[in-house]
C-alpha cells in the first residue's frame, strides 16, 4: 500500500468545504480553526462585521500564490475530486492557468498533465486532485487514474450527477458523479446538450465490460408519473390549453414538451385516468375542477 501524502493527516485539507469556528481577530482577517485548533486565515475581504468568535463558517481551504493556506467564502468551480469545464486565461513556460471561480487565484494546469496543449481563451474539462507532494489543487487532463469503470460504485435506475465531456455521432460520452465514463445516446435525447453541461441523469444499463448508459428520464412508472407532472404543469402555465394531442408530430411533441412521443402519450393517458385533462382535437385542456 502507497504512504499517504503529508496533507493527508491534516485536519485543515486544500481543496475542500469545511465548517471551521472563529477563533480570534487579527488585522488581516479572521483566524478559524479546526478540532485539533489548526489554524487559517479568513482575509479581510471575506469578513463579515457580524462575525466573531466562536462563530462557525463554512469555507473552502486553499494555498494562495505564496503557498500560504488561506480560506475563503467564495464557491470555487471545482473541488479535489471534482471535474469540470474551465476556461484557460493565462499561459506560461510551466502550463496553464484556468478560471475556478476565486478572486486573484488561478488553477494551474502544468504542461504533463494536458493532452495535446491548450489554447488561452479556450475551456477545457478537467479534473482536480490535490498534489501529493506540495499539497497544492492542481488540474488535469489525463484522468485514467480518477475516472474509471474498473469497479463500478452505482447501480441500475440509480439517480447520478453527469458532466457532459464529448461527442460522437451516436452520443454524448459523459462522466457520471465524478468517477465513472458513460454514454448518453442521441436516440434517447429530447432535448439539448453541450459539452460542459451539468445534468442529473439515471442508469439505464451496465454492460458485462463495466460500459455504463445514462438516460435523462427515469424508465417505468417512476418517468411517467414525473413525465405526467412536466405536462400538467405545461398545461396551466399556457393558460389551461396545449395544442398537441396524440395526432401530433412527434418532432413538435418533442419542441414543446421536452419528452418523446411515447412518453407523451402515457404521461397524457395517466393525466387522463386522474381526471385532471381532457384531450381533444383542439389539444390538451385542464379540467375545470382543476383550473
Amino acid at each position: 500500500m502507497l504512504p499517504k501524502p503529508y496533507y493527508y493527516y491534516l485536519m485543515l485539507k486544500p481543496g475542500r468545504t469545511q465548517r471551521l469556528v472563529v477563533s480570534r481577530i487579527s488585522d488581516y482577517g479572521l483566524y478559524l480553526t479546526d478540532d485539533e485548533q489548526n489554524e487559517v486565515l479568513l482575509p479581510n475581504r471575506y469578513v463579515s462585521l457580524a462575525d466573531k468568535p466562536g462563530d462557525t463558517l463554512d469555507v473552502f481551504v486553499y494555498h494562495d500564490s505564496e503557498d500560504r493556506l488561506v480560506a475563503t467564502t467564495e464557491t470555487p468551480k471545482l473541488r479535489e475530486g471534482e471535474v469540470g469545464l474551465l476556461r484557460v486565461v493565462d499561459k506560461n513556460l510551466h502550463g496553464a492557468f484556468l478560471d475556478w471561480g476565486l478572486a486573484g487565484k488561478d488553477l494551474f494546469l502544468p504542461n504533463r498533465n494536458q493532452q495535446g496543449g491548450v489554447l488561452t481563451g479556450r475551456s477545457y474539462v478537467v479534473y482536480l486532485y490535490v498534489d501529493s507532494i506540495t499539497g497544492r489543487c492542481v488540474a488535469t487532463m489525463k484522468f485514467k487514474n480518477y475516472v474509471n469503470n474498473d469497479i463500478i460504485t452505482v447501480q441500475l435506475r440509480q439517480q447520478v450527477e453527469l458532466l457532459v465531456v464529448s461527442e460522437s455521432p451516436i452520443g454524448y460520452r459523459v462522466i457520471l458523479n465524478n468517477r465513472h465514463w458513460g454514454m448518453i445516446y442521441k436516440n434517447q435525447l429530447f432535448r439539448d446538450v453541450a459539452i460542459g453541461d451539468r445534468l442529473t441523469g439515471f442508469v439505464r444499463k451496465i454492460t458485462d465490460d463495466n460500459r455504463i448508459d445514462v438516460s435523462l428520464q427515469q424508465e417505468g412508472l417512476a418517468e411517467i408519473r414525473h413525465a405526467a407532472e412536466t405536462l400538467l404543469k405545461l398545461v396551466r402555465d399556457n393558460g389551461g390549453t396545449l395544442a398537441l394531442n396524440d395526432d401530433s408530430d412527434p418532432a413538435e411533441v418533442t419542441a414543446r414538451t421536452g419528452m418523446s412521443k411515447k412518453t407523451f402519450k402515457r404521461s397524457l393517458g395517466m393525466l387522463l385516468k386522474r381526471g385532471e385533462v381532457t384531450v381533444s382535437q383542439e389539444g390538451v385542456k385542464l379540467c375545470t375542477t382543476n383550473e
